[in-house]
């Protein structure tokens, strides 16, 4: 949608032309210094004709003595001298690119093109080079080469392609240095070549050098990368290659770093006051890519500012015009802002060279406000979350954040990351930092906007009489006080996102960093604000934390004591800082400390006496009372789950309610950082939270959602055995009735899935069945699991879930379930190699089954002891067993199919199984 052609007398580094990185790493170390290129020459003691062909390209290398006088009068390091020293050329050919694709595909023998003219080889060339350094696989390359369907002989035609590139590129090899070729890798081929010899290589290495430099921030150095970078470009990304090409993942992400390259360079133009430098690369780059709306806005912005502002509107229009017909839509706020810049001429002219630079903004009057508080001692740790803050002070316009929403769970850390990043950062921020405690979670009343605005404009100087009454009023006052200025704005301990947007000020100078309990989807979604989600600390972070607060010594002193800490934690940082503050105290050892002090009696224990404010309970309490009571039901309720999650079914089991009331409930609990999603649909919640949950349930009110998750999982289980395996269930037993929340398992993958998704929840329930009462559902319960369990080799649970069925049925006065549980730990036992604890329980089994007058089972035990006999080479005990076993089959009182499913099935479970 060009309104003109893109010039092309900006001297080429690339492909087609000399000018190396000496001459302009030279140019931006002397520009640096502030030296012109007469004072520069005379320093060093040569003339300004000779350091101009320097700078320039045409002076290949200098010799070591002028360059050694030409560092001394620049002022640079030893490093910076090497830097420029290696920015120098290379040999004749050796660093020149063999292979081109940053346009139409090219390879290339120093200065002379090897011609590849099979459309075959120029596609398998191209996706090599584009997966450059990465390898291709061979389906990759299948739908490459043959995009409607490869021939039945396609494998050996890759490989006969694959050698002939391999020609090709011997071909195009320096005289200096061993060519390029292609590999074989276990999963298709891989392009063996240095970075260097693909341009693709120079414009990332050149790219990742100006962010670099942005960073620093040296933005004259940066804009010299980029500007190098962006030469080495032809053309759209292999322009004559096949669409299938073109249109390749990798050929996209290679596309959008070039538009990366070029808004990063144009930003930097503006900011240069260079803006006519950016306008050629812009009309190319909004050619080929004609609906890119960043790329119109800076091209307006950058037309404007050198005093094209006719060609600038034009622009506009004609982006305007084009979003109308083909999508439907209006430009963006970022095109409308640069029109709208124009029409006020509210853009920085382009800096003449016989004008100064414009004066610094003079310091408005008055102290800036600093109202940052003091920071909680010594920081560890969140080294990730620091860089993803600093987005807000990136010195990339593109990249630079301007909210950032720091979001998790009571007791994380919100708050002390934001302070630690406020203090680590205030340099940035020349006006000043707002703070302020909102109190969205607090057992204080929640604060206003209108409140805030009032403390904030009197901090930054607004006269105390003349404030707005009138809360939109005040908004606009706030935002106009700040328009100018770069303020830090940290809005701590936010409700919801209707509290802090008419605290988010327009200036894009200003940043502004929200901690909240709550996910904040709101300002994400409407406002751009950026989400930051803190969780708990790793193992080696919590034990930083805890050596800080208590010193390093005394956790080397008891490091196994101190990592159990830092578990029992949960890894909680609030948690571990209290735990530390009670070691100091108490002047306790580590072990002593936490020792027996799992779930609720920990909870218990990380209060600091004397201080209602630190204690983990208290954290917990602030955003347990601001829940709905329907949501403090359900989170009340979860503290219950025997396992570490639940679905969406489950939880409505738990609560008696819908699968769609029970997933409202679940979304408003884990926008609350209450519960966490663990993984697609399933639910969990942090340990301390768990055993929050669990004290404020009542009894009542737990006996009666355990019973129903009890059932619930019964329910499943039991329909899951019968489906996958009906030999080895009992018919007579019946089917539990369907619980709520009832799901229908349509064919055998359905119901192992579920069996898959479920194992440690219902092995769990199991346990926690048989502990709280409910025995008859535990037995029951473990004799449907036990086939899956068995056959899955999952001898760790199957072991567990036995030894608490045998307790649930002893408890219920079950003969033939106690004799069927001791029958499982016997197999479980045999599966572990414990050959004589297995012969031992074998023993019991026989005995209990004979007790309930159950042949299946005695029979089976017969034979166990018999094999186990056998195989220790006690061949009387093994046949008088064994014919005991025959006998009362023979007897017609159990079929030996029915001997066989009793619970045989665990026999084949390997100790390799055992853990769960």
């Amino acid at each position: 949608m060009s309104g003109r052609a893109p010039a092309t007398g900006v001297p080429q580094e690339g492909p087609g032309g000399d000018r190396g990185p000496f001459g302009l790493r030279l140019r931006a170390f002397r520009r640096r210094a502030g030296l012109s290129q007469e004072t520069a020459a005379a320093r060093a003691g040569i003339s300004t004709r000779a350091l101009r062909d320097i700078e320039r390209g045409r002076v290949q290398r200098p010799q070591s003595r002028t360059l050694q006088r030409l560092a001394e009068a620049l002022g640079l390091s030893s490093g910076e001298l090497g830097e420029l020293l290696a920015a120098g050329p290379t040999p004749r050919g050796a660093g020149r690119p063999r292979l081109l694709i940053l346009g139409p595909l090219s390879l290339q023998r120093g200065r002379t093109p090897v011609p590849v003219t099979s459309p075959m080889l120029r596609r398998l060339l191209g996706l090599l080079a584009l997966k450059h350094p990465e390898p291709s696989t061979q389906q990759e390359i299948t739908d490459v080469l043959w995009p409607s369907g490869p021939p039945s002989s396609h494998q050996s035609l890759v490989h006969t392609y694959v050698s002939q590139v391999r020609r090709l590129l011997e071909q195009g090899g320096v005289r200096n240095g061993p060519p390029p070729t292609v590999v074989r890798t276990p999963t298709g081929y891989l392009l063996e070549a240095p970075r260097n010899q693909i341009d693709l290589g120079h414009f990332d290495e050149l790219l990742d050098q100006a962010e670099r430099l942005h960073r620093a921030p040296d933005p004259v150095s940066a804009y010299e990368s980029l500007t190098r970078a962006l030469r080495w470009w032809r053309g759209p990304v292999l322009a004559d290659a096949d669409p299938v090409l073109r249109q390749h993942p990798a050929a996209v992400v290679v596309n959008e770093r070039r538009v990366k390259a070029a808004l990063l360079h144009a930003d930097t133009a503006l900011l240069l006051r260079r803006p006519e430098e950016a306008v050629p690369v812009l009309w190319d780059m909004v050619n080929t890519e004609p609906l890119h709306e960043g790329l119109h806005a800076r091209l307006i912005l950058a037309l404007a500012s050198s005093g094209e502002q006719a060609a600038a509107l034009n622009v506009f229009n004609r982006l305007r015009d084009r979003l109308d017909d083909e999508l439907g839509i209006a430009p963006s706020a970022e095109v409308r802002d640069a029109h709208l810049r124009v029409l006020r001429q509210q853009f920085p002219p382009a800096r003449r060279p016989d004008r100064p630079a414009p004066p610094e903004r003079a310091a408005s009057a008055g102290p800036f406000p600093a109202q940052l508080p003091a920071m909680a001692g010594s920081y560890v740790g969140r080294r990730r979350q620091m860089r993803e803050l600093d987005a807000l002070v990136s010195p990339d316009p593109a990249a630079r954040a301007h909210v950032v929403a720091v979001v998790g769970a009571p007791g994380v850390g919100k708050t002390a990351l934001a302070k630690h990043w406020a203090h680590a950062r205030r340099a940035h921020f020349a006006d000043g930092q707002l703070f302020v405690d909102l109190r969205g979670h607090s057992p204080l009343p929640t604060l206003r906007p209108a409140d805030v605005l009032a403390q904030f404009l009197r901090a930054l100087g607004a006269p105390p009489d003349q404030l707005p009454t009138d809360e939109d009023e005040a908004a606009a006052l706030y935002r106009t006080l700040l328009a100018d200025r770069q303020t830090l704005i940290v809005l701590d301990n936010a409700r919801d996102a209707e509290q802090v947007r008419p605290l988010i000020p327009g200036a894009r100078g200003c940043a502004v960093v929200i901690t909240s309990r709550s996910r904040l989807a709101g300002l994400v979604a409407s406002d751009g604000a950026r989400q930051l989600v803190l969780d708990v600390l790793d193992p080696d972070e919590g034990r930083r934390l805890l050596a800080a607060t208590i010193g390093e010594s005394r956790v080397a002193a008891e490091e196994e004591a101190a990592r159990r800490l830092v578990r029992v934690c949960g890894g909680l940082p609030l948690a571990i800082r209290i735990a530390g503050a009670n070691l100091l105290a108490r002047d306790a050892r580590i072990v002593d400390y936490s020792a027996g002090s799992p779930g609720d009696d920990m909870l218990s224990r990380l209060r600091v006496e004397g201080d209602r404010r630190s204690t983990v309970r208290a954290a917990f309490d602030l955003s347990y009372r601001a829940l709905p009571a329907t949501a403090r039901r359900m989170f009340r309720l979860l503290g219950l789950m025997p396992g570490p999650d639940l679905t969406v079914d489950g939880a409505a089991a738990l609560t008696d309610s819908t699968s769609a009331e029970a997933a409202g409930l679940l979304a408003v609990l884990t926008d609350a950082h209450l519960v966490r999603e663990r993984a697609a649909g399933r639910f969990g919640l942090h340990d301390l939270l768990r055993s929050y949950a669990r004290e404020l349930a009542g009894r009542e009110e737990a006996h009666a959602a355990r019973q129903r998750l009890f059932d619930w999982y019964l329910y499943h289980a039991d329909a899951a055995a019968r489906l996958l395996h009906p030999a080895e269930t009992d018919p007579a037993a019946g089917t539990p009735p369907a619980p709520s929340a009832a799901l229908v398992f349509s064919d055998h993958g359905e119901a192992a899935e579920w069996l898959d998704a479920e194992r440690e929840n219902l092995a769990g329930a199991v346990l926690q069945a048989s502990g709280s009462g409910f025995t008859s559902v535990a037995w029951r319960l473990a004799e449907s699991l036990h086939p899956y369990l068995s056959t899955g080799m999952y001898t760790g649970d199957c072991l567990k879930v036995a030894t608490a069925s045998l307790f649930a049925a002893v408890a219920d006065g079950e003969p033939r379930a106690q004799a069927a549980a001791q029958l499982r730990r016997a197999e479980c036992h045999r599966a572990l190699a414990n050959d004589a604890q297995a012969l031992e329980l074998f023993g019991s089994a026989l005995e209990l089954a004979r007790q309930a007058d159950w042949t299946e089972g005695q029979v089976l035990a017969l034979r166990r002891i018999g094999a186990a006999h056998q195989e220790n080479g006690a061949e009387h005990l093994a046949c008088e067993h064994l014919s005991r076993a025959r006998e009362l089959t023979r007897c017609g009182r159990g079929a030996e199919s029915d001997v066989d499913a009793g619970a045989g099935a665990g026999a084949e479970a390997g100790p390799e199984a055992g853990a769960s």
